[in-house]
C-alpha cells in the first residue's frame, strides 16, 4: 500500500518546490517553538534527497536545514532577551524556563562558566540540551551577537548529524519511505534516551 502511494509521488521539481520551503518553515518553527522533532524532519528530508537525481539535492537541505534552525535560535534568544530586560518578563522567557528544570538549568550555567561559547554546539546535539543552554546565556547577559557567533557552528553540526542519519537510512534501503521510517525511529530513539537515562538515575538515587 505505501509503496503505491509512493510510486505516484510527484516529479522531483514539483517535491523540491514544495519541499524546501516546508522544511525551512518546519525546522525555523520548531526551533522557536520547541516541539516539533526537527532532527526527524532533517532526516527525512535528507532520504528524499538522497534518493534524487539533482546533484546539489542534499546540499540543498543542509543549508536550508542549518540556515533555518539558525533564524529560529535568533528569533528566540532576541525574544527571550527581551523578556530579560523588562520587569514583567514575557511569556518567550517564562516559556523557555518552563522548559528548563532547575538542574539542569544549573549544570548548562555550570557549563557555560567552563566551557564558555563552545557549549553551544554541544547543547544543539544533546536532546534537550539546547533549552537549558540559550536559557543560562540569557541570564548570563550575554549580547546577541556573542550568542549567533556560537549558534553558527552548532547549526551546522547539527544540520549534518541529522543528514547522516538520514543518509544512512537512505543508503540502507531501496525506497525512500523504508530509508525515512528508519530516519525517523532512530531519531525519535536518540531523544528518547537522555530522558529515559535521567528517569533512571532519579530512581536510583531515590
Amino acid at each position: 500500500m505505501i509503496g503505491e502511494v509512493v510510486g505516484r509521488l510527484p516529479p522531483e521539481s514539483t517535491q523540491q518546490a514544495v519541499g524546501y520551503p516546508s522544511l525551512f518553515l518546519l525546522v525555523a518553527l520548531g526551533a522557536l517553538v520547541p516541539v516539533l522533532p526537527t532532527g526527524a524532519i532533517v532526516s527525512s528530508a535528507a532520504v528524499v534527497a538522497f534518493h534524487q537525481t539533482a546533484p546539489l539535492a542534499l546540499l540543498a537541505v543542509f543549508v536550508l536545514a542549518a540556515g533555518a534552525a539558525f533564524t529560529g535560535d535568533a528569533a528566540l534568544y532576541w525574544l527571550g532577551q527581551r523578556g530579560v530586560h523588562s520587569e514583567n518578563g514575557s511569556r518567550w522567557l517564562a516559556a523557555l524556563r518552563d522548559r528548563a528544570t532547575p538542574d539542569r538549568l544549573e549544570q548548562a550555567q555550570e557549563k557555560l562558566r567552563t566551557h564558555r561559547v563552545s557549549v553551544l554546539v554541544l547543547s544543539r546535539l544533546v536532546p534537550a540540551g539546547r533549552i537549558p543552554v540559550m536559557l543560562a546565556c540569557l541570564l548570563s547577559g550575554m549580547r546577541l551577537g556573542r550568542f549567533l557567533r556560537g549558534d553558527v557552528p552548532a547549526c551546522l553540526a547539527w544540520a549534518a548529524t541529522y543528514q547522516l542519519i538520514g543518509i544512512l537510512g537512505g543508503s540502507l534501503f531501496a525506497r525512500p519511505w523504508q530509508g525515512v521510517l528508519a530516519a525517523v525511529a532512530l531519531t525519535l530513539l536518540i531523544s528518547a534516551v537522555p530522558g529515559a537515562w535521567r528517569r533512571m538515575r532519579r530512581r536510583h538515587t531515590a
